[in-house]
């Protein structure tokens, strides 16, 4: 009894050994012949007019080049950039390359530019006059609330003869460093999402295009004064320091700086989003 007892134990871990040992060897499984190899998923956050627009455009072509372009609308100019950071997105394109440094550095960020692409004239809207020299004095401007953006509505505003900044003010000027306003034009910070809204309340606003253009604002046809087209503020594609040299992501710069893209943006956007390359 003990004996057949030791020789069915024996035989089980016999059995067990050989099975063991034969998925060890057991090589993968290939690809069924002519199966696609599966794509690599890039995930990049934008905002929704008109970043996700132009992404959407070249994710086709990026797919027949192994690419499978995951897109993540945004709201806000905080969050893409945080969650680029925390590698919850490989890429982010909704903000200009001033913004962006000045973002790295006031959070401790190694973030850094893959390429410029487009240029979105900042204009100055308004539902109660249709000329700058119309507004009246005392007039409330609404401005964004962020460093860069605050600073060149406020160019903008220069340019269109409102007002005159100090001369070293730089990009970064606030209404502290304007030096004439011969309206007294008050100013109001707002988040730059919000400013389309903020128009029903102020006598104008300075918008960024991707809002403007996301509240049916046309910069060359709606805006009352508009960004010169030799902006520096060009719209670019960010990524984290040192994966600039990534396969997919020199794939994405290639097809974003591409001929077809830019006749995407002549075409669809009528120049209220200007190529930059």
């Amino acid at each position: 009894m003990k004996f057949t007892r030791l020789f069915s134990s024996v035989a089980v871990a016999a059995g067990l050994a050989l099975s063991l040992a034969g998925c060890q060897d057991k090589a993968p499984e290939a690809p069924a012949a002519g199966a696609a190899p599966k794509a690599a998923v890039l995930t990049i956050g934008v905002s929704p007019v008109p970043h996700a627009d132009i992404v959407n455009f070249v994710a086709p072509t990026l797919k027949n080049q192994g690419i499978e372009v995951k897109v993540v609308e945004f709201s806000d100019y905080v969050q893409p950039n945080l969650s680029l950071a925390d590698k919850e997105l490989d890429a982010n394109f909704f903000q200009h390359k001033p913004y962006l440094d000045e973002f790295a550095e006031s959070r401790g960020l190694k973030l850094e530019s893959l390429v410029a692409v487009h240029i979105e004239p900042m204009g100055v809207y308004s539902k109660s006059v249709k000329k700058v020299e119309d507004l009246a004095e005392g007039a409330k401007i609404a401005i964004p609330n962020d460093p860069t953006n605050g600073g060149r509505a406020l160019k903008v505003l220069e340019t269109a003869g409102l007002i005159k900044l100090k001369a070293d003010a730089g990009i970064l000027a606030t209404p502290n460093d304007i030096v004439e306003n011969p309206k007294k034009l008050s100013f109001l910070e707002i988040e730059a999402a919000q400013l389309p809204r903020a128009l029903d309340d102020v006598a104008a606003a300075v918008i960024n295009s991707n809002f403007a253009l996301g509240a049916n604002l046309n910069p060359t046809k709606d805006a009352i004064a508009i960004e010169s087209k030799d902006s520096p503020y060009a719209n670019i594609v960010a990524i984290r320091a040192g994966e600039s040299n990534r396969e997919d992501l020199q794939k994405l710069k290639a097809v974003l700086t591409s001929p077809e893209v830019k006749k995407f943006l002549e075409d669809k956007f009528q120049g209220s989003v200007v190529p930059a390359f």
